[in-house]
């Protein structure tokens, strides 16, 4: 039986805002955005290769804006360090550890987003 992680909650307080961030900036695709009812505005943005999505909205989530830590694994942090710095994201610089390299961004709320470069393999 598998068993997929396919969508996370982000808590933000401006969707528009967090939307734009996400879509513009750091180059999630803006997938599904609908406004159910009055208390429920769901809007669902996938990270390039990614088969887990986060949504945003209004009714998504009782977290506090801001409160959310994610981590996602990338083929290079370096490249997406520049990503990020090319569209106008605040990073971090890189930052190696033995278990891999890192750079850390936040969005507008203050929800914190790890990038992670895996560490190579030994040769075996």
């Amino acid at each position: 039986m598998d068993w997929k992680i396919e969508l996370v909650p982000v808590p933000v307080s401006d969707v528009d805002a967090a939307k734009n961030f996400y879509v513009n900036q750091v180059g999630f695709a803006d997938d599904f955005d609908q406004r159910v009812d009055e208390n429920l505005r769901f809007v669902q943005l996938t990270p390039p290769g990614s088969a887990c999505s986060v949504v945003i909205g209004e009714g998504t989530t009782d977290m506090l804006p801001g409160s959310q830590r994610i981590q996602i694994v990338v083929p290079s942090a370096a490249d997406a360090r520049q990503h990020l710095v090319d569209h106008g994201v605040e990073t971090s610089e890189i930052t190696p550890l033995d278990w891999g390299t890192f750079v850390y961004f936040s969005d507008p709320d203050g929800n914190q987003w790890s990038l992670q470069e895996l560490p190579a393999l030994p040769d075996q």
